[in-house]
């Protein structure tokens, strides 16, 4: 029987480990140094050379060569026992397997007897996170205070899910998924080795299905190799069910130009060619990250080729960095949706049309036309004198100033008025004199959006907005009201003001300011419930909305 490539290229000496080099160098120290720690926790993604690892270090630790540098050897007889499965004192255990709390006493009570050949008895636990509560218990007690000749060493690729009491007591090294190019480069070296005839931009692929696995990438290549063809790019994306670059630039091409019938044959032509839905739409997801490192300038960090490379940034200019973060979370969606079993295109042609109709439906017919562009600054008359009980009213927040004291608003509501709807778009392009309109309703529908576009900048600021309740938009001003003087005051900084204005004017497009003040209510103001009605009123005041008559 043929051996398996990953079994034949699994690295024997630590120089072999690829991407791994921060827990290498770590581990290499602690062999020569005669520091090796009596436990280890090693977790990280499936094919990133966790096993691969520990069974290096059982094999270090008793290696007999005298020189510690170079262990392990690889030429002594505990070193060749281990290469061929048959040094007694490594001993691998599949927890998953091995569950039970009776599986770890039986571990428990023959890890006292001494090494039959080396140095140290290895107890490597694979998937140690399958161990149940009981059996994570048992183990506790050796795992503190083993014997002096017992190392163990634990992998999981889920390290959450490990005791924090398991943790405590072990040395824990991550290991991390492996780069593309670094993939690709053992691909290489193997392909040679073995006498494959491949074309770079299909080891290429490879790498990227791998997700970070050596391991996956290696098997795959195997795989490519036992049809007994050239392995080309083209036998790649067939047998990995991939479409091809250019049917992911099409998709995307489709959603800019607002054309949902060429995205959905740009879907079923690479559905048709044996293309994987979920495959594609992880794809799409890949592409669009790519726009989003570009708009951050990374440019260095995308991973496209130079056809595509050339698209991906002229498409970073046409979508806003809003519009690629949203794409990205619906197609991602699409990509772990198990909802279309019995059609399994159907969250990919869901997540098409809602990236296609969203923006059209949240910028275009929510919003007044010729109000998307305002000037950045609004010089306005000096109001009307205001009776001492509205001067006091307006200083602590409760009310604003009406709009009949403000001459500005007035003239633009009959410019407004004035203005006739087949030529909205066209002074939509012209700056207006004064503050835009815009209601409570459509800032409340985009708020979400909004806040998203501010995470990223300042975490602190999103949970502070999360915290606060839309109460009104009036004469440019969208009024957020807070339960406490303390919240308040955390909000209102310049700093965070000028964050929260640029984000409503990228997602939504209209410059308004924000005003923070203390009131009772408890809930923000339903979409269907106007503004200045009396329901709103009574909601500033502290009242609550138990019940909706249809």
């Amino acid at each position: 029987m043929t051996q398996a490539l990953y079994n034949k290229w699994r690295p024997q000496k630590w120089d072999e480990i690829v991407g791994q080099q921060h827990v290498v160098q770590t581990l290499r120290n602690a062999v020569i140094g005669n520091r090796v720690s009596h436990a280890y926790l090693f977790a990280g993604p499936r094919g990133t050379g966790k096993t691969t690892a520990a069974r290096l270090l059982a094999k270090a630790v008793n290696c007999l060569n005298e020189d510690p540098a170079t262990r392990p050897c690889n030429e002594c007889a505990h070193c060749l026992a281990v290469n061929e499965d048959r040094f007694l004192d490594l001993i691998e255990i599949d927890a998953a397997s091995n569950t039970s709390v009776e599986d770890v006493r039986d571990l428990r009570d023959k890890i006292n007897f001494t090494p039959n050949q080396g140095t140290y008895k290895v107890y490597i636990i694979d998937e140690v996170h399958m161990l149940s509560p009981q059996a994570f218990n048992a183990l506790l007690k050796t795992l503190e205070e083993p014997p002096a000749h017992a190392i163990f060493i634990l992998a999981t690729t889920e390290m959450h899910k490990i005791p924090a009491t398991v943790l405590s007591r072990c040395q824990r090294h991550e290991f991390r998924r492996v780069p593309v190019d670094a993939i690709v480069g053992q691909l290489e070296h193997i392909v040679e080795a073995e006498k494959l005839t491949t074309e770079p931009e299909a080891l290429t692929l490879i790498a990227r299905q791998s997700a970070g696995g050596m391991r996956d990438a290696i098997s795959l290549l195997d795989q490519m190799a036992s049809t007994g063809k050239e392995i080309t790019l083209g036998l790649t994306q067939t047998v990995l069910g991939t479409a091809t670059s250019q049917t992911v630039i099409e998709l995307v091409e489709a959603v800019l130009d607002r054309q949902p019938a060429a995205g959905m044959n740009a879907i079923h032509t690479a559905l048709d060619s044996g293309t994987d839905p979920r495959v594609l739409a992880r794809q799409v997801v890949d592409y669009l990250r790519a726009l989003l490192l570009v708009q951050l300038g990374n440019v260095s960090q995308v991973d496209l080729a130079a056809d595509s490379r050339a698209q991906a940034e002229r498409h970073a200019k046409a979508f806003s960095s809003s519009d690629v973060l949203r794409m990205i979370k619906i197609f991602n969606n699409a990509a772990t949706d198990l909802r279309g079993g019995w059609q399994p295109a159907l969250p990919l042609e869901m997540a098409l049309a809602e990236v296609v109709e969203a923006p059209k439906t949240l910028f275009q017919s929510d919003w007044p036309a010729a109000a998307i562009k305002t000037p950045e600054k609004v010089t306005a008359e000096k109001p009307a004198a205001m009776l001492p009980a509205q001067k006091e009213a307006k200083k602590n927040g409760s009310v604003t100033e009406p709009t009949e004291s403000r001459p500005e608003v007035k003239a633009l509501d009959e410019k407004m008025a004035e203005i006739p709807v087949n030529t909205a778009a066209k002074e939509a392009e012209k700056p207006l004199e004064g503050i835009s309109h815009v209601t409570l309703e459509q800032l409340t529908k985009a708020w979400k959006q909004i806040r998203a576009l501010i995470k990223p900048q300042s975490p602190s600021l999103d949970g502070l907005l999360n915290s606060g309740r839309l109460l009104e938009v009036k004469n440019g001003v969208l009024v957020i009201g807070y339960a406490t003087e303390i919240l308040r005051s955390k909000v209102d900084t310049p700093e965070q003001n000028e964050i929260t204005c640029k984000a409503i004017l990228d997602v939504c497009g209209f410059n308004l300011s924000v005003k923070y003040v203390v009131t009772d209510a408890k809930q923000s103001t339903p979409r269907d419930v106007k503004a200045d009605g009396m329901v709103a009123a009574a909601l500033k005041k502290g009242g609550e909305i138990v019940d909706i008559q249809e």
